[in-house]
């Protein structure tokens, strides 16, 4: 299912991961499908423990799914073997949330770059080694003073850049971005999404990019999937979604977003009442409905699909009525 006018690098089909026994099954993921053309980027939000970093990490199958297809650049890779994955791998990364936690603090910067080039003999010399690191501590923006720092000494964002460095090591095609800029203060959030798009630009990259935050997803997102206890409510363009929101979650969460405008103050701001259901054994039926203000019978007892209207799409009642 082809979403964008380029063609797809990857593509998930029905995609789920459950976890539990016993009759206590979670659903972290249900019944995800999207796609993403080369070069752009599909951004990812939803409220905390709605799935989506469990998404990223089963599309790069460092979660084994459950059920589903993961198609990339063509290829099924669904239940490829270790070695074959790991081929794979050279053009899947991931850039994960709290950058220090990620990195090896026994470890210099150089070193931490060096690992992937290392595992997977891509430099013949030492000197070649050496070279290259440097090239990669430019690219993300490090000052070559800090070639042989450790993380501790660093700030945030110098630490997500060589996250960012040790991503592109292997010349990745595809990298999954999982809240990459939510430990940073705002000041360097910028730098490190525009940073992102540079490389982007740069080398064609295609980017999963995980996020809560909206204003963040509208700056980088070619198009936007909002997530909802493991499923997909609303999918979109990115401006398509935030000019003309149609599920009643995805309005209130755009409602939520902070307007640095006096003259706003009195904008209508739509809560969201109660609490997020239980997602271990959910009944059949929209998974918002006990929150939303407009559910009626239809919503509650039958699964609610993805109703699509052009290239946007909602999983709800209303759009029939």
């Amino acid at each position: 299912m082809n979403h964008t006018n380029s063609e797809p690098l990857l593509e998930v089909r029905n995609l789920k991961k459950y976890f539990g026994k016993k009759g206590r099954i979670l659903h972290a993921v249900d019944d995800i499908s999207v796609s993403i053309g080369r070069g752009k980027t599909l951004g990812v939000v939803g409220e905390s423990g709605c799935g989506k970093s469990t998404l990223g990490r089963t599309v790069l199958r460092l979660l084994e799914p459950t059920g589903g297809q993961i198609l990339f650049e063509g290829k099924d890779i669904t239940h490829v073997g270790k070695s074959e994955m790991r081929r794979y791998r050279q053009s899947m990364q991931i850039v994960f949330q709290d950058p220090y936690s990620s990195l090896n603090p026994r470890k210099s910067v150089a070193e931490i770059i060096a690992t992937p080039l290392k595992v997977n003999h891509i430099c013949k010399s030492r000197a070649d080694l050496q070279k290259r690191v440097r090239e990669l501590m430019d690219t993300v923006g490090l000052a070559e003073r800090l070639y042989d720092a450790y993380p501790h000494e660093l700030d945030g964002g110098r630490r997500q850049r060589i996250c960012i460095a040790r991503a592109l090591a292997i010349r990745p095609k595809f990298i999954v971005c999982d809240e990459p800029v939510s430990a940073l203060d705002v000041s360097i959030q910028a730098q490190i999404l525009n940073l992102l798009m540079d490389l982007q630009d740069e080398m064609g990259l295609t980017y999963l990019f995980i996020t809560h935050d909206l204003s963040v997803v509208k700056h980088i997102s070619s198009d936007i999937m909002v997530m909802y206890m493991g499923s997909c409510v609303e999918y979109a363009p990115a401006n398509e979604l935030f000019e003309n929101p149609m599920h009643p979650y995805t309005r209130a969460l755009l409602s939520a977003i902070p307007v640095p405008d006096i003259s706003m103050r009195n904008r209508k701001i739509q809560p969201i009442r109660g609490e997020v259901a239980s997602p271990i054994n959910p009944q059949p039926g929209c998974r918002f409905a006990p929150r939303c203000d407009f559910a009626c019978a239809q919503c509650t007892g039958r699964e609610v699909p993805l109703q699509w209207r052009g290239g946007h799409a909602a999983a709800c009642c209303r759009l029939n009525k």
